[in-house]
């Protein structure tokens, strides 16, 4: 071919790209292939040589007619293969993961396994958390309870089996059943037994049995819900409420039971005021108050577990201290206001030091070991007729008690000391329903803490975390601070400062410390400020 013929057939080929590209303003066209500029050139019978070729691939970008759409090429195009890159004159890396394994199992780390994590924590099957890419421990006790569920092999691996049936929409939330076996099952029933629903401990055996499927469906009866004698999610989260009605001694019941566990609380330094068979406001205090020291949990309820343990050598008497905050210190404070030692104004519920000084000057006054603790003799003497008042040379404070945002010196830490005794447990073992000392669920690793602080806190759950009516209230999630305690939706932790968070997760199966991702932002419920 002559030199002026392939400049024709270069020319010509550019006036056809230029027709092209005016005509896609006007429709749009369908490329139908891809053929080299070798093939074009032979389509119009022209024969070029390896040096012209290239010249055309190089000024060449797509030919298309109306009939026709062909497009035309970089003869340098790498393949569109899987592993090639689509864009090479880009010069982009593109990072890629390998495809999600057949069985994802104990110690598999991939992306997939997140969307797994949250399709279990939406089912009810594990407990709300930041969805992790680690398949651990707990992840694989979940999946076991929905392979139980759904009658397939309980091996806690997803496979081509389990998958589809988590993935599906219409999949089944957690409903725990007759002939059911497992460590849930024995929470649950513990759960009934400590509210009386279930009659002794030696039916606390891991099998939902006839009897924990009667005890169901009377507490289901009890506190209106649907009867069908399951423990699904509905009446799990009603198990941990403050909605919860027992089947056993609570508040406006008289009996002579009632009087001899008041006898005991009243001995222990619990109860405020003399026994008198009358389930009232004072022994509720008292039963939660003993509750909380004695790692039960919270309720108010004098089921079958906590009167054992009010009844046992082991109960932990009662001792208010410095730094303690709670409707017990709020009696208290009244108590001595009412002896003249404190003003009223400062029965606030918090155990500072002018709580402390006016307490030691009465049991100094009273014969009682001046030691500032408030025990069983303490508040025996306070609610006695013999009790001596104030001398003529002590005096009332005037100085106004702090409430609910104590400093760091009234407690025996700071935020500082909060980070680093939240920091030494990182690792532990996350287990549901452990406080301490070596693992942890969520809200039991924050009790733990805080009771290592000296604050003396309740046990509570994460719900309960969204209203404990105490500390300053932060309903900012940019306002979050080091040491506040961060409740989101069925999760709690404390802030460690910089973004960062210390939590017990159920997703990775430990105490951890991270940053506090948009996951966290996202479900914020409300932060406390403890100092």
């Amino acid at each position: 071919m002559s030199k002026k013929k392939k400049n024709e057939f270069l020319r010509g080929v550019k006036d056809r790209v230029e027709a092209v590209q005016d005509m896609d303003k006007h429709k749009k066209i369908m490329a139908g292939g891809v053929i080299g500029i070798v093939a074009i050139a032979a389509i119009i019978g022209v024969s070029l040589s390896g040096k012209s070729a290239r010249s055309v691939a190089t000024t060449t970008t797509a030919v298309v007619d109306s009939t026709t759409a062909v497009q035309v090429a970089s003869a340098n195009v790498m393949p569109m293969e899987k592993a090639g890159n689509e864009f090479p004159s880009l010069d982009i890396t593109v990072e890629t993961e390998e495809p999600r394994p057949e069985l994802l199992e104990e110690g598999v780390q991939h992306s997939y396994i997140a969307k797994v994590q949250s399709r279990l924590m939406e089912l009810g099957f594990m407990d709300n958390d930041e969805p992790t890419n680690y398949f651990g421990e707990v992840t694989k006790a979940a999946v076991m309870i929905f392979q139980r569920q759904n009658g397939l092999a309980q091996d806690g691996i997803i496979g081509p089996s389990t998958l589809p049936l988590l993935m599906d929409a219409n999949a089944k939330h957690y409903a725990a059943k007759l002939g059911d076996v497992g460590e849930d099952i024995k929470r649950i029933q513990n759960r009934l037994y400590e509210l009386g629903y279930l009659a002794s401990a030696d039916m606390i055996t891991g099998t939902y049995d006839e009897k924990t499927q009667e005890a169901a469906l009377k507490l289901q009866q009890i506190n209106q819900l649907s009867e069908d004698g399951k423990v699904g999610s509905e009446t799990m989260n009603l198990l941990y409420s403050d909605e919860i009605k027992a089947n056993t001694l609570s508040l406006g019941e008289h009996s002579e039971v009632v009087q001899a566990i008041q006898n005991r609380l009243f001995q222990l330094g619990y109860l405020t005021s003399s026994p008198d068979g009358n389930y009232g406001s004072d022994t509720e205090l008292a039963v939660r108050t003993f509750q909380s020291k004695n790692d039960l949990v919270v309720d108010g309820y004098l089921g079958p577990s906590t009167r054992a343990v009010i009844l046992s050598s082991d109960a932990k008497a009662n001792g208010l201290v410095l730094g303690d905050q709670n409707d017990q210190v709020a009696r208290l404070q009244s108590l001595l206001a009412k002896a003249g030692y404190l003003n009223e104004s400062n029965a606030t519920g918090y155990f500072g030091e002018i709580t402390e000084a006016a307490l030691k000057r009465f049991q100094s006054n009273n014969g009682i070991d001046a030691d500032g603790r408030a025990g069983a003799q303490t508040f025996a003497k306070l609610n006695s007729d013999g009790l001596r008042g104030p001398s003529k040379n002590d005096s009332k404070s005037n100085k106004s008690e702090k409430s609910g945002k104590p400093s760091g010196g009234s407690y025996s830490g700071s935020v500082g000391n909060m980070i680093s005794i939240a920091s030494s447990k990182i690792g532990s073992p996350y287990v549901w329903g452990a406080k301490g000392s070596n693992s942890f669920d969520c809200s039991g690793f924050v009790y733990w803490v805080l009771k290592q602080m000296g604050v003396g806190q309740s046990y509570i759950t994460s719900s309960g975390w969204r209203n404990p009516g105490r500390y300053t209230r932060i309903s900012s999630f940019s306002d979050i601070q080091a040491g506040d305690i961060v409740v989101v939706s069925g999760h709690v932790g404390i802030a460690a400062g910089g973004g960062e968070i210390i939590d017990a997760s159920s997703s990775r199966g430990r105490v951890k410390r991270s940053g506090m991702s948009s996951w966290w932002r996202n479900n914020f419920i409300v932060a406390w400020r403890i100092f």
